[in-house]
């Protein structure tokens, strides 16, 4: 972020293509802090969603929380559906698939994990009450978190599709893990609510 981001472009030269102008901010491929180079690579003086998507996620899962923050909010700003259309952040086209590395963010910011292997669902670990979303391919939902004290209330509902449960954890700072035995079923439509421990 230090050399890459920039709140403006107003006085920025870039002789490829513009994917942000003036007073919108954003993430350069790449800078050169010490000096320009003989032959930059092509695309290093231009902006483009799925590297800052990328970029953004990665910041998150080394805790570098606000900043990937801020980068998302200066790439959603720019695609808000005053300046550009919202449901097309063109790269190379329109409709380009790079954008979708959006999505890592919310993995990112969730810590939201599915192994259908071992039947085993994850997120973050969180210190307030919290409400997510979870896809997994074949089924989707949201889950609710609520610490309280060594022990978080856990309400996971499917909203479409259904899943099977042989454990269920929350990882990182306070991990812990609940199993079930018989697998834990959730029909499409239902809730479940258990207590996870330390």
């Amino acid at each position: 972020m230090r050399h890459n981001h920039r709140r403006d472009f107003y006085d920025h030269v870039n002789d490829k293509r513009a994917y942000v102008m003036g007073d919108e901010a954003g993430l350069l491929m790449a800078s050169y802090p010490r000096g320009t180079i003989d032959r930059p690579f092509t695309y290093a003086h231009e902006v483009m969603t799925g590297f800052e998507y990328t970029a953004a996620a990665g910041m998150i899962y080394e805790g570098l929380i606000a900043d990937g923050l801020r980068c998302i909010e200066a790439t959603r700003s720019r695609y808000d559906g005053s300046r550009r259309n919202p449901f097309d952040e063109a790269e190379c086209g329109h409709h380009y698939a790079r954008a979708m590395a959006a999505w890592g963010t919310s993995l990112a910011l969730t810590g939201f994990d599915w192994s259908a292997p071992d039947l085993r669902m994850s997120f973050a670990a969180v210190t307030a009450p919290t409400r997510w979303w979870w896809s997994n391919g074949s089924a989707w939902g949201t889950v609710r978190l609520a610490p309280a004290g060594s022990a978080t209330r856990v309400a996971l509902r499917a909203g479409s599709g259904s899943i099977d449960l042989a454990s269920f954890a929350l990882t990182g700072r306070g991990a812990r893990t609940a199993s079930f035995d018989p697998l834990l079923r959730i029909a499409e439509g239902d809730t479940a609510r258990f207590t996870v421990r330390r």
